[in-house]
């Protein structure tokens, strides 16, 4: 098995913008990586054109990540905030075509945030909501030669996609060839009784990997069990991108959201670095 090994810029930055990127690029190209992953979190921040040429200088590969707040949100019952979600998509899909990025993962599928109790009715409309948002959406990443995929986030982020399992569920309804699965392991730690089964659970339909450890600090320096995900990857035949994700405590907004109370490792380029020389011998 070889695949390709990235990291997220989220490991230094956000909101990213293009500057960022001009420091950012070859930075993770000198480190070692193959990948380098792009999150979204204010398109307008970001020159497409510009980020392409710096990819193409500096040889990396790309993906791209969402950014889905309570007014992108493809499960509301909001017709507008659906409408917001979807354009939303679109213009990052069209991010992607333009950079060359051929999957745009994340929870596409709901608000991260979105965590209640709802009655059994409620929450099978809210899931088919959400299958409905994920049908138009895949069609236009058909259209822009990108492959959707999908993310189940722990129980504290979002009550309504959590596993593998429910991910192909809603995948298999959707049954659109752009459509995928994306499984981090920060999550898989919390939410799956067995890694090893939700890789093979997601099997055809994995189309991204994030490689977070269980406390967000440094892959194979936590309680990730990195041997079933590799036996999974290896049994699944998954030959796509494994991206470190992580967050840095001194970007407040998203240390808040993610819980990052504390400094992780010594610094951000140790997370990557000594993660980049983990998963290579991992892999």
């Amino acid at each position: 098995m070889s695949n390709q090994i990235g990291v997220n810029t989220w490991t230094w930055v956000s909101p990213l913008k293009t500057s960022d990127c001009s420091t950012l690029i070859p930075k993770v190209k000198q480190m070692g990586f193959d990948v380098v992953e792009l999150p979204l979190e204010d398109i307008s921040l970001l020159d497409a054109g510009a980020i392409r040429g710096m990819l193409e200088d500096s040889g990396l590969g790309v993906t791209v990540c969402g950014a889905f707040g309570p007014s992108r949100d493809l499960s509301s019952d909001d017709p507008a905030i659906v409408g917001q979600a979807l354009d939303y998509i679109r213009e990052s899909l069209d991010f992607c075509q333009t950079v060359g990025a051929e999957v745009y993962a994340g929870p596409i599928y709901a608000a991260v945030g979105k965590a209640r109790h709802l009655p059994a009715d409620e929450r099978k409309a809210e899931f088919q909501r959400a299958v409905n948002g994920l049908g138009k959406a895949a069609a236009l990443a058909q259209d822009r030669g990108v492959r959707l995929a999908i993310e189940p986030l722990n129980r504290f982020e979002t009550d309504v996609i959590n596993t593998a399992k429910q991910a192909r569920e809603a995948v298999d309804r959707v049954s659109h060839p752009a459509l995928g699965i994306h499984l981090d392991t920060f999550h898989m730690n919390i939410e799956e009784d067995s890694v090893y089964d939700a890789v093979l659970t997601a099997g055809d339909k994995l189309f991204h990997v994030h490689a977070s450890e269980s406390n967000r600090g440094t892959p194979g320096k936590g309680l990730a069990d990195w041997q079933q995900l590799g036996r999974g990857l290896r049994e699944a035949k998954y030959n796509g991108p494994i991206v470190i994700e992580t967050f840095t405590p001194d970007v407040k907004e998203i240390a808040r959201a993610a819980a990052i109370w504390r400094p992780l490792a010594p610094s951000q380029d140790y997370i990557a670095t000594e993660g980049l020389r983990f998963l290579r011998g991992l892999l």
